[in-house]
């Protein structure tokens, strides 16, 4: 497993150092594969595409080290360290944010965080909301997922122009005041 682990940083670390100067959509799997010291087949021995690999990045270097926060209630501890994480690769998240259409950053990442809410819901048994029984883990996960990361691409698509702590404090004011407060005061 470590090895596993090893053949994919080592490929993410090539496409995150080619994405500096190349568009992630001109990027060939070549040109990664190239950058890690590998041969293609080896590429595709853990990947499908770079847009899976790409999941991975989100998966392994942004959603993975929040998990354990999230599980002790530590949200707003969470969203600072994620938002930290996309600083330090800014020019690599500014990148990616420009990929559109079926594979775009927004939908990847979406579904990266709806899978890891859904997750810890299930492991918490949070689908105990009898009051609303329309309101499913899955709708509830997709919410979070949806507003979190739109609030994130407009970050990266501003150039990351507020401070990733700044950030994370909006976030944290936006979820914990309703629409009429923020609209009336």
């Amino acid at each position: 497993m470590h090895e596993k682990h090893a053949t994919n940083a080592l490929l993410a670390k090539s496409l995150k150092e080619l994405a500096r100067s190349h568009s992630i959509e001109k990027i060939t799997i070549k040109e990664i594969t190239d950058g890690a010291g590998v041969i293609r087949p080896t590429f595709y021995n853990h990947f499908q595409d770079k847009y899976e690999l790409l999941e991975w990045i989100i998966l392994t270097e942004l959603l993975e080290p929040i998990r354990p926060l999230i599980e002790n209630r530590m949200v707003n501890e969470a969203l600072l360290l994620l938002f930290i994480n996309m600083e330090k690769d800014r020019e690599f998240y500014m990148q990616a944010s420009r990929l559109e259409g079926q594979n775009s950053f927004e939908s990847i990442a979406r579904d990266c965080v709806k899978g890891i809410l859904l997750d810890i819901m299930e492991a918490n048994a949070a689908d105990k909301i009898s009051q609303f029984p329309w309101l499913t883990p899955e709708r509830i996960a997709e919410y979070y997922a949806q507003s979190m990361c739109s609030i994130v691409i407009v970050w990266i698509k501003s150039g990351m122009s507020i401070s990733a702590r700044e950030l994370a404090k909006i976030y944290e004011y936006m979820m914990s005041h309703s629409i009429a407060e923020v609209l009336f005061g």
